[in-house]
């Protein structure tokens, strides 16, 4: 029996752990991708098995590279699901954003996840698989970042555009969009901002943040069986944060309900 697989980028950070962690419950094989081949083995090894979680370095911004990572991938099995979580953010002000960062963003929050589908497309039909593409609470309103959440907005519409065109192949596409994730890039601000959390959840319906689980959570549903009639959405996994402010709803309607 062939093995199915999942390909998970930015498989070494938090959120893309916990996301391998939760699609090896119904997968045989993760290919975990990173550019830090190193901080991989470690996040797989960490994780389990060798035979089921699969350490690749990769640079998901290079063609040649993401075509290497296809070619590993197809070794291991059937690519059943492709999750483009590999990002990052820079400049936090647009008047703070050269060029150089402006490309930079987008050349991996999203023509990385466009040269990861184009790598594997093949393999997705053949298995009639799903993409899930981690984009932001950021590329639907403004929260600062601007050349990440510019990317991340047309990372929403690339996961529509996919869905659109590929559907009648059988590949689903889908977005996952989180708010403030509890990372080490956020334990980091919270180094020098101690409150920087309890600030943050003040924003948030829910009064939490979001753990790495909550995005791996939704990952496997949106990749899964349970959602086999959904293709081109964006479920925002976010405590409530792009539904509104429960602080300013007092403010408007003077009512100490909110």
């Amino acid at each position: 029996m062939t093995k199915t697989v999942a390909i998970v980028t930015g498989a070494a950070g938090d959120i893309g752990r916990a996301i391998a962690e939760r699609l090896a419950e119904d997968h045989d094989a993760i290919l975990m991708v990173d550019i830090d081949f190193a901080a991989a083995e470690r996040a797989a090894h960490a994780l389990g098995a060798a035979e089921r979680f699969i350490a690749c370095g990769c640079d998901v911004t290079d063609e040649a590279s993401v075509a290497e990572m296809a070619k590993r991938a197809e070794t291991l099995g059937a690519v059943r699901t492709l999750v483009n979580n590999a990002g990052a953010a820079r400049a936090v002000s647009l008047h703070d954003t050269t060029a150089e960062i402006w490309r930079m963003d987008n050349a991996l929050n999203l023509e990385a996840a466009f040269l990861c589908f184009r790598a594997v497309e093949g393999q997705l039909e053949a298995t009639k698989g799903s993409v899930v593409n981690i984009a932001s609470v950021n590329g639907m309103n403004v929260f600062g970042h601007p050349a990440y959440s510019a990317a991340k907005a047309g990372l929403l519409h690339l996961t529509k555009l996919i869905a659109v065109e590929y559907g009648k192949l059988g590949i689903r596409s889908n977005a996952v969009a989180p708010g403030t994730v509890r990372t080490q890039a956020w334990e980091a601000r919270a180094a020098a901002n101690p409150n920087v959390f309890e600030e943050a959840r003040r924003w948030y319906p829910l009064q939490r943040v979001v753990d790495p689980r909550d995005v791996a959570n939704a990952v496997a549903f949106l990749a899964g069986p349970q959602a086999a009639a959904i293709t081109g959405v964006c479920l925002p996994v976010d405590c409530g944060l792009t539904a509104g402010q429960a602080e300013l709803a007092r403010t408007f309607s003077q009512s100490e309900h909110y």
